[in-house]
């Protein structure tokens, strides 16, 4: 009997969580398995390159989960340092570059996995491409920005974005020693949380000695006699910069995809069913950070790059392709970040997102502490709760604080996602002892407040 052939393309989360999860459910006699990876790395954690960069984690190697020689150990065809140029999808056939020696070859194939991931924004200005210009994609762009930081003439720092990344690079560039500015195009730091809570991010963060510039639009990055980056300029102002870090976001990236016609989303991502298989290939699946997954609160899909998601496409791929059955249902849009000692979570929906989708909503905002205010270390914590006008159905939850609020908002993702109301939730029976929480845990007191914001404008 011959061995069927699957192919993988991509070497980190979602595409060695497949093979590996394949790997499991058939020998090398049943399925032969071959992936491709571009770079030098496999089954590394790109989440923890700020941590890295910050020195929070001291080696590079410590993010990397599972290195190439152990896949291969397990009967896994694993090719680094190899791209994958072309599918051929009628031929079921991939076309290969060996980045080191310039070989070009064809793969065939009868299953086929897309887990190409995401690339960083990087906008076509003047200077992007500048020596001291970096993004934080990859563990090579983690070490090339490490040792960009030891060649850097000075201690300025810009950071391009106020998301996640740029609110993280932010941090490990003060851990580094070096004056930090933050430029942000949105109104406030963190547009993944509403304008009032991202407030208090920017609060936080002038507080630590970062500089936070808002509305701020980088129009082009100058250059010393060097070559290297010396200024970010705006519209406004030119800032300073011995190092610049590009934290704007990432794109799926899916050009292989389109090339072939295979179906992209709006935010474009490639699209699946609940297999994880690309809609309208029986034999193409796709996960990770190139796919969109549906948003079980809006009933939309949306692009979220995040390893937990990656990591659960890759089993579900792994078990389908193998011969079981699985399912991904879809994603409440759960995240949490920190800078310094300030944490900064959401899920679900913001404002504005509920009204894109047609929702209306009311909210409430409550602010109280993470252990009983009368126990040592109570720090404070504020808390935001969106819900559905009438149905009183939670819609979204945000929370900046300190002293373990971050990790609260997991509760509103299980009540999300279990399409509790906010008034369900108020009988929730959680954990209480004052070292960990008030009587009344900061998420209950949201819900209760909400509850009582729905009785008032029910009867308005």
């Amino acid at each position: 009997m011959t061995a069927e052939r699957l192919v993988v393309i991509g070497g980190d989360a979602a595409g060695m969580s497949a093979a590996s999860q394949a790997r499991r459910l058939k020998g090398p006699d049943e399925l032969s398995i071959t992936a491709f990876e571009r770079g030098h790395f496999t089954s590394y954690s790109a989440c923890g390159i700020p941590y890295w960069v910050g020195g929070d984690v001291e080696r590079r190697d410590d993010l990397i989960a599972r290195g190439p020689e152990e896949h291969r150990a397990r009967d896994i065809d694993l090719r680094t340092r190899t791209e994958v140029t072309e599918i051929d999808v009628a031929g079921q056939r991939v076309h290969t570059l060996d980045r080191d020696s310039g070989e070009t070859s064809w793969t065939g194939f009868d299953k086929l996995v897309i887990a190409t991931g995401a690339r960083p924004v990087r906008p076509a200005l003047p200077g992007m491409d500048a020596a001291g210009v970096h993004g934080v994609q990859t563990l090579d762009d983690g070490q090339a920005l490490l040792d960009s930081l030891d060649r850097a003439a000075g201690r300025r720092a810009v950071v391009v974005g106020a998301g996640y990344i740029g609110v993280e690079m932010a941090e490990a560039m003060l851990k580094r020693g070096f004056e930090v500015t933050v430029l942000n195009r949105g109104e406030q730091p963190m547009a993944t949380l509403d304008p009032d809570m991202g407030r208090l991010v920017h609060d936080a963060m002038d507080g630590l000695g970062i500089t936070t510039v808002n509305r701020a639009a980088v129009t082009a990055i100058r250059t010393g006699p060097d070559g290297r980056v010396s200024a970010v300029e705006t519209a406004e102002a030119s800032y300073p910069a011995d190092v610049v870090v590009l934290g704007i976001g990432v794109e799926p990236e899916t050009a292989l995809a389109r090339a072939v016609g295979l179906p992209v989303g709006p935010h474009g991502g490639l699209l699946t069913d609940l297999s994880m298989r690309v809609v309208g290939h029986d034999n193409i699946w796709a996960g990770g950070d190139c796919v969109e997954v549906l948003d079980l609160v809006a009933h939309r899909t949306r692009h979220i790059a995040l390893g937990t998601h990656a990591n659960k496409h890759g089993q579900i791929i792994g078990s389908n392709v193998g011969g079981g059955y699985g399912t991904f249902p879809g994603v409440v849009g759960t995240a949490v970040s920190k800078v310094c000692d300030l944490e900064i979570a959401r899920t679900g929906l913001r404002e504005k997102d509920a009204r894109a989708v047609g929702l209306r909503f009311v909210t409430a905002t409550i602010e109280s502490t993470g252990r009983a205010g009368y126990y040592p270390g109570a720090q404070p914590m504020t808390v935001k709760m969106l819900a559905e006008y009438r149905t009183g159905r939670l819609l979204g939850v945000q929370i900046v604080g300190r002293d373990g609020a971050a990790k609260r908002v997991d509760v509103a993702a299980v009540a999300l996602t279990a399409g509790m109301t906010v008034e369900q939730m108020t009988a929730l029976d959680l954990g209480y002892a004052p070292p960990f929480s008030p009587v009344w845990d900061p998420v209950l007191v949201a819900a209760r407040k909400t509850v009582t914001a729905l009785r008032k404008a029910g009867t308005a």
